[in-house]
């Protein structure tokens, strides 16, 4: 019933994308009326040119001559309105796509991050690519010949019933077998599909994931167990492949038996009839050859059902992703900061990412415009997570943030993180140019603003000897670029920029001691007046901070400048004694 319930409810939101194209879906529908009609009227005229012919060498081209012109005539209007219909069709099914996919990445772009933490991106993706292209050979299948079939099948009754109901009669009892059949494998394949296209998205997101990490996969000789995974799933992707091929493929042959039945019935019943002079030769080879197109849109439909069942399965995994719960929306009166002064305040902030499982508790802090606050602590302490609530990628438990005097949920995302420059140990970087990456931030740059930005965090010398200099494609996540390379970009970025808050969560983790010097430089100047918070391993980095936060188990557990946290002979003056115990 489950299931059925989720057929009929992603049935129901197809329809619903199909309202906007309803005049390409009524152009479709009559035309393939059209179609039909004339396809069923060449039978009539061919069975009137074959009662035309009276013997060997004796037939009536008087008669015969305008019927063969009207034959033309007709065949060409019917292959013109396929064409017509077919194109009607692609441009309605695409459209739908396009719409399903601008509504999944719209959803992606205001997920909370907590969702896409805690799902693979290889498998997101196969539900944007993979399972809206399996959707739409569905859903094209089904405009082109599910309408051409329903209306085939309507239309040969009708022409049938006007030449002999009796043989009418012979066709139409053995009709609900075709049906009986169908119904019942179309049952069977929608759990099918739905596994294998599940499946499908597992096997993408190890594909992702080995190729994405393919170094420290071979780093720590991994490819062994990543093998064995690939295979394991590849080998459940096999059998419910074949599962829901098989009960797909015997749909086709079942039908055609039926429809074979038919066929021979309607020739057995006819024969007779025409022996006893109830039908002449040419209506008889008309019927046959309206019991032929009468049967054949069974297999047709059968075979679209098949299809639509996998349409459908690959739709209910696109729409659970639309369907998600996105984050908490801006308050329609929510601020636009503008003029930022650079005061933060945490007031009593209890956060977990599981409940449960405690992690920042009771955390208070007051941070002054332009001071430099360096947050220190073990790994797992909170340090990246406060980043986090800072930037409001996740919203706190219980508690305040304020920036300016404001709580940040009073204010639009925008505002708050256009408010923060912010340079993470991992970088990215789109593909495009170099010039495109670093004025990703400010788009209307010049580019002496651009080239002070990049002489300031020392990435001017080695854009230079690029083959193109600033205009060098990269591919995504920089390419050949180094990661020190990269992350002097990063860097580069915020310079362009200069907000009026900075985050700097292990800023120079991947750059050289010596340019890790001259960008401490560079950083000291575009610090100054500005509210800082700087996240590092390195303590050397952090002994200018006007605060040091040192955390652990998502507490504050001491609160000081450098000088201050030394003299205490705590928990940071063991770590700092621990880094520098050989020099």
């Amino acid at each position: 019933m489950k299931k059925e319930s989720r057929q009929k409810e992603s049935l129901g939101r197809i329809l619903k994308y199909m309202k906007k194209y309803w005049l390409f879906l009524g152009l479709s529908i009559a035309l393939a009326v059209i179609s039909v009609i004339l396809t069923l009227y060449i039978p009539i005229l061919t069975g009137d040119a074959i009662d035309y012919i009276v013997d060997k060498g004796k037939v009536d081209f008087t008669y015969i001559t305008p019927i063969l012109k009207k034959m033309v005539v007709v065949i060409l209007i019917t292959a013109a309105a396929q064409w017509i219909m077919n194109v009607c069709n692609n441009k309605m099914t695409y459209n739908i796509v396009r719409d399903i996919r601008k509504d999944a990445i719209r959803k992606i772009e205001i997920l909370p991050l907590k969702y896409l933490d805690a799902h693979s991106y290889g498998e997101i993706v196969s539900r944007v690519i993979a399972d809206v292209d399996q959707f739409a050979d569905g859903l094209l299948m089904g405009f082109t010949q599910l309408f051409t079939g329903v209306v085939t099948i309507i239309g040969t009754l009708g022409f049938m019933l006007s030449v002999n109901v009796k043989i009418t009669a012979v066709v139409v009892f053995l009709t609900p077998l075709s049906f009986v059949v169908a119904g019942f494998i179309a049952k069977k394949t929608f759990s099918m599909f739905k596994l294998q296209s599940e499946t499908r998205g597992e096997q993408t997101a190890l594909i992702d994931e080995m190729i994405g990490n393919q170094k420290i996969v071979q780093a720590f000789s991994h490819e062994d167990e990543a093998l064995e995974s690939f295979d394991e799933i590849n080998e459940r992707l096999e059998k419910y492949s074949l599962r829901a091929l098989f009960f797909s493929s015997i749909t086709n042959p079942s039908t055609r038996f039926i429809n074979a039945l038919v066929y021979a019935g309607v020739g057995v019943f006819g024969a007779v009839s025409a022996i006893h002079g109830g039908i002449s030769v040419g209506q008889l080879s008309c019927f046959l050859s309206y019991a032929n197109q009468y049967t054949k849109p069974f297999n047709e439909i059968s075979g679209v059902v098949t299809e639509l069942q996998n349409a459908l399965a690959c739709a209910a995994r696109v729409f659970e992703l639309i369907d998600e719960e996105a984050q908490v929306p801006d308050a329609e009166d929510a601020v636009v900061l503008e003029e930022v002064k650079g005061d933060v305040d945490l007031e009593h902030v209890y956060f977990s990412y599981e409940p449960g499982q405690k992690l920042i508790e009771d955390f208070n802090l007051h941070v002054n415009p332009g001071e430099r606050v360096a947050i220190v602590g073990p790994t797992g302490c909170g340090k990246t997570t406060l980043i986090n609530l800072l930037m409001r990628f996740y919203d706190v438990n219980s508690g305040t943030i304020r920036v300016s005097g404001v709580p940040v949920k009073d204010m639009t995302r925008s505002s708050l993180r256009s408010s923060y420059g912010m340079v993470l140990q991992e970088t990215w970087l789109k593909e495009g140019t170099i010039r495109e990456n670093i004025c990703m931030g400010k788009p209307d740059a010049t580019d002496e603003e651009m080239m002070e930005a990049a002489k300031a965090s020392h990435a001017h010398n080695f854009i230079k000897r690029l083959p193109k200099g600033y205009d060098t494609v990269i591919a995504e996540d920089g390419g050949n670029l180094s990661q020190g390379q990269k992350q002097l970009l990063c860097i580069a970025r915020v310079m362009l920029c200069l907000p009026p808050m900075l985050i700097l969560d292990e800023a120079t983790s991947s750059i050289d001691t010596r340019t890790e010097m001259k960008i401490q430089e560079a950083f000291g100047r575009m610090m100054k007046g500005r509210t800082s918070f700087i996240v590092a391993h390195r303590l050397s980095t952090i002994e200018e901070a006007d605060i040091i936060l040192v955390m652990k188990d998502g507490h504050i557990i001491e609160q000081g400048n450098h000088e201050e946290l030394l003299q205490k002979n705590g928990f940071y003056a063991a770590l700092y004694n621990s880094q520098f115990a050989q020099s």
